[in-house]
């Protein structure tokens, strides 16, 4: 239980912390409201920059800014750990929730020094996964710091979970799963109202897309740990249906990759940039993750809000996303072949498709509500998790139940 004493108001305070304000802006949507709603006084705190500003505005909860590099630095991590240690000791919050890696062990740490009764990390995902060389044990420890600083550690996904685990990461007996995973749940009312407000056969005709193409959908960073590579070999293979048209929306961080899909230029369509995602979803008629690693894919929530079926990979975090066969498809990291058996298998039979997009939408509405994944992080936080849907990875339930 919370155990540090109340203030004057009756009040409790909570602190949020996040490497960058993106990752405010984008993972804790109506979260950080809705514990300040219900009694917490909530302060974020993040790298000083516009998206954290508009977080906290948007969330209407205090900001305190606190200078972090995402990188390793020797000189800048002493002092942002310093900065952290004086900021607990004035705000002297009841509990802190921190997640993003840097934030992760930076606040963590500062957390554990002054003795904050309730230490929160969220782990949305494995960075030292894929990682080789003299670096991976610097990232191994770094997040085992994280880990141990903390009084509970919450996974986004079962299969990250079981991950920690097994790279003795984590203690599984403070270590926490919500429901069927992800860190903040989805909207779906919201994604469906823009999905219908948006004239589809408008859209792909604006785009260069006739209306008896079928629009495979890629949205995430353009690189090589998303597996966009994966991707590529499969529209250059030559064998995928000629009416197949790719849909990319998302910055290009390998310009080099991308330009390896010039042979393909009337097949695919790039939008680096727009700040209305959920329209595009409209128009596409399955998404695809070919990813190296993931804590939670939230797109795959998004799309499955539209009706839209997704073709992910066994990786960490993406298995989770997807009930093969029943909601999409699961193929194995970096197989291009079977990515592009499926992509065919519902370009050849769109109701197939149509199907578990609907499916999908099912899963989605039932198990993915934002207010349950935050009331789950309430019980932990207050110490007294009593849902069924909040358990412990020690637990020899979670591995063995159905998502």
């Amino acid at each position: 239980m919370v155990t540090k004493k109340r203030r004057l108001d009756g009040s409790r305070s909570i602190v949020y912390g996040v490497t960058v304000g993106v990752s405010a802006y984008s993972l804790l949507k109506g979260q950080l409201q809705w514990f300040s709603t219900r009694g917490w006084k909530v302060t974020l705190v993040s790298d000083p920059d516009d998206k954290a500003l508009a977080a906290s505005r948007r969330e209407g909860v205090n900001f305190e800014p606190l200078s972090m590099r995402r990188g390793i630095s020797l000189v800048q991590d002493p002092f942002s750990l310093w900065c952290w240690i004086r900021l607990l000791r004035r705000l002297s919050p009841d509990a802190t929730n921190v997640g993003t890696p840097k934030a992760g062990l930076l606040g963590g740490f500062a957390a554990w020094l002054t003795r904050v009764p309730r230490r929160v990390y969220v782990v949305r995902g494995l960075r030292l996964e894929g990682v080789d060389g003299p670096l991976l044990p610097v990232l191994w420890l770094m997040e085992r710091l994280s880990t141990t600083f903390a009084t509970d550690v919450v996974v986004v996904s079962e299969s990250l979970g079981r991950e920690l685990v097994r790279r003795r990461l984590t203690n599984p007996k403070k270590t926490w799963l919500i429901g069927s995973g992800s860190s903040n749940g989805v909207d779906v009312e919201k994604i469906e109202d823009r999905v219908s407000a948006t004239d589809a056969g408008q859209l792909r005709s604006d785009l260069g897309i006739s209306a008896d193409s079928f629009v495979v959908g890629f949205i995430g960073r353009v690189n090589r740990d998303k597996g966009f590579d994966t991707l590529v070999r499969a529209m250059t293979s030559g064998e995928l249906a000629e009416h197949v048209r790719l849909l990319v929306i998302g910055p290009v961080e390998d310009t080099a990759l991308a330009g390896l899909l010039g042979s393909q230029e009337s097949r695919v369509i790039f939008i680096e940039w727009t700040n209305d995602v959920w329209a595009y979803l409209s128009v596409i008629d399955t998404l695809v993750l070919p990813t190296r690693r993931e804590g939670f894919p939230n797109v795959v929530l998004e799309a499955a809000s539209a009706r839209v079926p997704t073709i992910t990979t066994r990786a960490t975090g993406a298995t989770d996303s997807v009930l093969d066969g029943e909601t999409g498809y699961q193929v194995d990291i970096d197989d291009s072949v079977a990515l592009t058996r499926r992509i065919n298998q519902f370009a050849a039979t769109p109701e197939l498709a149509r199907e578990m997009g609907q499916r999908a939408y099912e899963r989605v509405r039932t198990e993915f509500k934002p207010e349950s994944i935050w009331q789950g992080l309430a019980e932990i936080i207050e110490g007294r998790a009593v849902s069924e849907h909040v358990v412990r990875l020690e637990q020899p339930n979670v591995t063995n139940r159905k998502s």
